[in-house]
């Protein structure tokens, strides 16, 4: 229900009445500064603010015969007002009132994705702190590394999308500029301080300076940012998935009562949610190309760039919203199966505690080449153990690395077998997890 509402909440934002909305409140707030700066009459300005409006199929309308929006827009808001309308639009180009008014139009829609992301950050903290011991194998290459937490794993995702969320509070206030500068952004018909005050009424900076539009780079850090969000929310859905395939079936997403996952197969629990979170972040960085590319306009101005943001603001916009919302839900409704974890674990029959043996071998004088000579050699006899179907651990629980490395005559003049035995030991994967999460969540701070 959550995300069905604010993804309308977000569409809000980019229909043509919104659109129409925000043009017609720079205009608006240009009549109020003319007014403080003496140029428009009392009476003409209360007018003004109280009368003017506009009508959508009226635009259009006007619009097959002008070729030309704004002038279509500024038509049909002169008819619902009688002499003052020669105020409306004094000293202003196309793009003081476009190029500002998308600069509202961005900022809320920004402020969206930005609580967005909080809701992720929220839930992806409190999976890590309900699953900060949880025993877990990293992978590296795709092969077992060493032993982890799925709280780390967690704790990761977090940082990343926190550097996200600064990223976006920066790109919002680079993208949350207004210009009313004129037709070549030299100010001729209308003094800089005219400028300031619509800023300062509409919440945004003017641009220090301009020609006819904002400049393009600003747009392409928006579109840059996202682009990188959805790259960072792309990496834990497809982690995901591959936590759901059936040979690792560590996680996988919540499977409600009714739902299906094949039309032909019964059985199919499918990570459909990933799968669409993945594409979905796809279509996100595609938007950065093109973005990049209305950066270099000719001279002072061209609209190039004008049918380019027409799709890919809207666009962009709803459609991380929709994908944030959905890898929120994930997460917070991920099943998450601890014992599979602890079984992938003991899979490779011990060596993830190989480099645990590596270490302990120079602290008593041997050479690291030669320590990691004894520990690969009794690494790679497991492998051949595994591949010809002996099992990982013995009826007492031992590791066949374990085992092997017991009989390594080598080894056993440099470690006894008790010290052999306590390099087995997963805690000590986990000793340094709650510095590790007061730096990631800054709970030493509160």
């Amino acid at each position: 229900m959550v995300e069905r509402y604010s993804r309308q909440q977000m569409s809000e934002k980019w229909t043509q009445k919104a659109k129409y909305d925000a043009w017609l409140k720079v205009e608006k707030s240009a009549v109020k500064a003319w007014n403080a700066l003496g140029l428009i009459p009392d009476d003409d300005c209360e007018k003004i603010l109280k009368n003017a409006a506009f009508d959508i199929q009226r635009i259009e309308a006007i619009e097959k015969e002008t070729k030309h929006d704004v002038i279509a827009f500024l038509t049909s808001v002169s008819e619902s007002l009688g002499d003052e309308s020669r105020f409306v639009h004094y000293g202003m180009t196309s793009s003081d009132c476009i190029d500002t008014a998308v600069a509202l139009q961005i900022k809320e829609s920004l402020e969206l994705i930005i609580e967005d992301i909080r809701i992720l950050l929220k839930a992806l903290k409190k999976r890590a702190h309900e699953h900060k011991y949880t025993l877990m194998a990293g992978r590296s290459h795709g092969i077992h590394g060493e032993p982890i937490t799925f709280g780390l794993v967690l704790a990761v995702w977090h940082d990343e999308i926190k550097r996200s969320l600064e990223n976006l509070l920066h790109v919002k206030h680079v993208i949350s500029v207004g210009k009313i500068s004129g037709a070549m952004g030299n100010f001729a018909h209308a003094p800089v301080e005219l400028e300031e005050i619509v800023c300062a009424e509409l919440g945004l900076s003017p641009a220090p300076a301009s020609n006819q539009i904002i400049q393009r780079d600003r747009y392409a850090a928006l579109f840059n940012a996202l682009a990188l969000l959805a790259s960072s929310c792309e990496k834990i859905a497809v982690a995901i998935r591959h936590y759901q395939r059936t040979e690792v079936y560590e996680a996988e997403e919540f499977f409600s009562k009714g739902q299906k996952g094949s039309s032909a197969m019964p059985h199919k629990r499918n990570p459909v949610l990933s799968e669409n979170i993945t594409g979905l972040c796809r279509m996100i960085r595609s938007y950065a190309a093109p973005a990049m590319e209305n950066v270099a306009l000719w001279h002072e101005r061209d609209i190039s760039h004008s049918s380019v943001e027409r799709f890919i603001l809207p666009d962009a916009f709803i459609t991380t919203d929709f994908m944030l919302l959905r890898l929120s839900g994930l997460i917070e409704n991920l099943v998450v199966y601890p014992k599979n974890m602890l079984k992938n674990l003991n899979l490779t029959g011990g060596l993830l505690f190989s480099q645990r043996i590596l270490l302990e071998l120079p602290m008593l004088g041997v050479s690291r080449e030669d320590a990691y000579k004894i520990v690969q050699r009794n690494a790679m006899k497991v492998w051949e153990d595994l591949q010809q179907g002996k099992a990982a651990l013995n009826e007492n629980g031992e590791s066949l690395f374990l085992q092997n490395l017991l009989f390594d005559e080598d080894l056993r003049t440099k470690l006894t077998e008790e010290k052999i035995r306590a390099c087995f030991d997963y805690n000590y994967y986990t000793k340094n997890v709650d510095k590790i999460f007061n730096r990631v969540f800054e709970e030493s701070k509160k």
